[in-house]
């Protein structure tokens, strides 16, 4: 016999009870479901903004606060690194790219950031609009920066809390919010990282040196920019980005510029740290949807059972019928594994537009690109929750399966 009819009838007839404990699943469901979904997203979209900066050095330090000066543009005040050192980092041979990095400055709270053109071809590949930076009065602006081509902006000094301190080696001062006076022209536009730098205003590093009265890589009265620099006119820079040109040169750079005098790290190394932490954190976060979740299955528990025994009788009339013990087992186990797996149907959905909706919001506010989706973690979480349901239906199912037509009319 097909126990869905009087599966569906018994729906009918009590559907606030049915939708209330479904709901309570949806939402059990949604919570691990969004949790897990953006914790990956997170992780991805972070190690994706991360690998065209393929070696960074800095002055010796906190690497963490570097990576996030110069992968993701959170200034801070930071010690500068040597001159001389990065004199060497400009003449090593094997390296494909050494790109000095300097900011300090802001636009309508958008960084200024000094680089050189090889940098943001590096950054960009094929440019999205216009060209690169040819003069210290020209910028290349990120794919998601407010300002267009052609454009004249005036950049001011400092950029929230330390941007000052990010060129001269200390914290922000009286200068900060001070206008350079200088005219930005923006000649440029890079296509579409995913990574903060999206949305920086990006100029010759040989500007940013210049209007904080810095040495600028070149004699006095050179207008030219870029490489070759001479070293005798460097200034200190808060870090490098190096690409070198084989895995082993990597390495090697990596412990060659691990001294008293500067750090070295792939940012890999720093995300991998970032992410035990990230990690702890999902732990504390699962532990409280398993708590919740084990709530929700109790108190289906103590629902169902009050409510079959508000059944008890048309059960009896099905007994009387004729409906065999196993007919009977079968509707109440198939009535409630339906319900939970109706419930975490809906919630991989809530969870999924949770998860979307904190990504956007993360996107929006760190200017990395993040996309949550539904992975295998998250199905098998979901599985696993009809495979528990399923298992405590049994328990109800038995119970109404053992009991006589007499026991049951008397309840």
């Amino acid at each position: 016999m097909n126990p869905l009819p009087i599966v569906m009838a018994l729906f009918r007839r009590n559907r606030a009870t049915v939708l209330l404990f479904v709901c309570l699943v949806t939402i059990a469901v949604a919570l691990g479901i969004a949790v897990s979904a953006q914790e990956r997203a997170l992780r991805q979209g972070s190690a994706r903004a991360a690998d065209r900066f393929d070696l960074i050095v800095g002055a010796p330090g906190s690497q963490t606060e570097l990576l996030m000066n110069i992968v993701y543009l959170q200034p801070s005040a930071i010690e500068l690194l040597k001159p001389e050192v990065l004199a060497r980092l400009l003449a090593e041979p094997k390296t494909d790219l050494v790109a000095p990095i300097g900011y300090g400055d802001s636009v309508d709270g958008f960084s200024v950031v000094g680089t050189t053109a090889e940098f943001v071809a590096h950054l960009s590949g094929a440019l999205g609009e216009g060209r690169l930076f040819e003069t210290e009065t020209e910028a290349v602006v990120g794919a998601a920066s407010p300002f267009r081509l052609g454009q004249t902006i005036e950049p001011v000094h400092g950029h929230g809390e330390g941007g000052l301190g990010a060129l001269e080696g200390g914290d922000h001062d009286e200068h900060d919010g001070v206008t350079h006076h200088v005219d930005l022209t923006i000649v440029g536009r890079m296509a579409a990282t995913g990574t903060p730098w999206d949305a920086a205003i990006i100029v010759p590093v040989e500007q940013v040196w210049h209007v904080h009265g810095l040495p600028t890589g070149h004699p006095p009265g050179e207008e030219r920019i870029g490489p070759p620099f001479d070293p005798a006119h460097l200034p200190g820079v808060p870090a490098v980005v190096v690409k070198p040109d084989t895995v082993a040169a990597a390495y090697g750079l990596r412990s060659a510029y691990r001294t008293q005098d500067s750090t070295a790290f792939f940012p890999a190394e720093v995300l991998v740290q970032l992410y035990a932490v990230l990690g702890d954190v999902r732990s504390v976060l699962d532990v409280m949807a398993l708590t919740t979740r084990l709530l929700v299955v109790a108190a289906i528990m103590a629902g169902l059972m009050a409510l079959i025994q508000l059944q008890r009788e048309r059960f009896a009339v099905l007994r009387a019928l004729g409906a065999p013990r196993a007919y009977i087992f079968l509707v109440v186990w198939t009535g409630i594994t339906a319900m939970v797996a109706a419930g975490a149907i809906l919630g991989l959905g809530l969870g999924y537009a949770v998860a979307q909706v904190l990504s956007a919001a993360i996107s929006q506010q760190s200017g990395i690109a993040i996309s949550a989706s539904i992975g295998r973690s998250e199905l098998i979480l979901a599985g696993v929750l009809v495979l528990l349901g399923g298992l405590v239906a049994l328990a109800p199912a038995a119970l109404v399966h053992n009991r006589s037509v007499v026991d049951v009319l008397r309840g």
